[in-house]
């Protein structure tokens, strides 16, 4: 089988993962790095072996050698690399979000069908170990039917500022970076029905607290503590057409105690939770038992994840196989989050 030729494009802290997923996959060989820092692109190159750095996106797509694309840059940009990516006949794979707005995915959904080539979005937590036991429960129907979940990512204390806390470059804030994951894995396991309605909230009232001193976050290299135009909190309701429902709260700050998350699923037979830990509630002769499954992780491994999606990149890449998280996948999750940015602006539900 021969090497699938990568370029990554963008070298923030999220190319990492791809980098060094990519050199641990023997199927696969970084050939080119892009950014618009050319210092940093250098760097990478340097570390990974790459053969070409650029600091234009076009110059990258316009070699011949690259077979397929990681996209590790601003979401502002997203849309536009990945259309021009697929049109010059690369394979794609971007981070989520898919981009910022339903009219910039409905566009990469149209590319994706006209040149026939693989768009597959970073919906890591889908790959996780913990994701696909589960997923098997489900599937044998362990759960029954899902009608309901709940997910909540909360940081008392954890706006990483930059381009993070920039409306115009991230799209948003809380939802748009950790609620898009909280989302999807939620949808993703009740079987991805289609969404009906929204009612959301968002809440800027604290801003990135930088004033805060004795605890530390990660922060973005381009932090600057007097900018921020995104939300310090959301939270939604959704219903889908099948009637059932996710609720969801994400934060980067808020009055809280301490940092939280969690992703509950309730079924008719049964019920889980993959977050913090896998647990599966079940009821078996007139008791209900929680069992604990006896696996390497319980907990989401984000490396290991980040391992497996790279993995299953390079062989839909290789072998032409399909995506688990394909661009229709990306333009719904695109729906949802603009749906509840809209319902909060218009104070009103909004639907579909």
């Amino acid at each position: 089988m021969k090497k699938l030729k990568i370029g990554v494009i963008g070298t923030g802290s999220i190319s990492e993962l791809h980098f060094g997923s990519y050199a641990k996959n023997e199927n696969a060989d970084i050939v080119a790095v892009c950014d618009l820092n050319v210092e940093r692109a250098q760097k990478k190159a340097q570390v990974y072996g790459a053969q070409y750095v650029y600091s234009d996106y076009r110059e990258l797509l316009a070699n011949p050698e690259i077979d397929a694309v990681s996209i590790c840059t601003w979401n502002n940009s997203h849309a536009e690399i990945s259309i021009a990516a697929l049109k010059a006949g690369k394979n794609v794979l971007v981070e989520k979000p898919l981009c910022r707005t339903v009219e910039e995915a409905l566009e990469v959904e149209k590319t994706v069908k006209e040149t026939g080539k693989l768009l597959q979005v970073g919906f890591v937590r889908r790959y996780a170990s913990n994701t696909a036991i589960l997923q098997q429960f489900i599937q044998n129907n362990e759960l029954g039917e899902i009608y309901y979940a709940k997910a909540s990512c909360i940081r008392r204390l954890g706006n990483p500022g930059g381009w993070f806390s920039d409306k115009e470059r991230s799209g948003g804030g809380p939802l748009i970076d950790l609620g898009v994951h909280m989302i999807d894995i939620c949808w993703y396991l009740m079987g991805r029905p289609k969404v009906k309605s929204v009612s959301g909230n968002t809440y800027n009232k604290l801003g990135n607290r930088s004033n805060v001193k004795n605890l530390s976050y990660y922060k973005a290299s381009d932090f600057d503590a007097s900018k921020n135009t995104v939300e310090d909190l959301a939270n939604a309701l959704i219903r889908f057409e099948n009637g059932a429902s996710l609720f969801v709260d994400v934060s980067f700050t808020l009055h809280t105690k301490k940092d939280e998350i969690f992703v509950k699923l309730f079924g008719e037979k049964g019920g889980a939770e993959i977050e913090p830990e896998l647990q599966i509630v079940s009821e078996k002769y007139d008791t209900i038992i929680n069992l604990t499954p006896q696996i390497d992780s319980l907990s989401f491994d984000f490396v290991n994840a980040f391992q497996s999606e790279i993995n299953y990149f390079v062989d839909c890449c290789l072998t032409g196989n399909e995506t688990i998280s394909p661009v229709e996948d990306g333009v719904e999750m695109m729906k949802i989050l603009c749906g509840i940015y809209e319902s909060s602006e218009r104070g009103t539900e909004i639907h579909f």
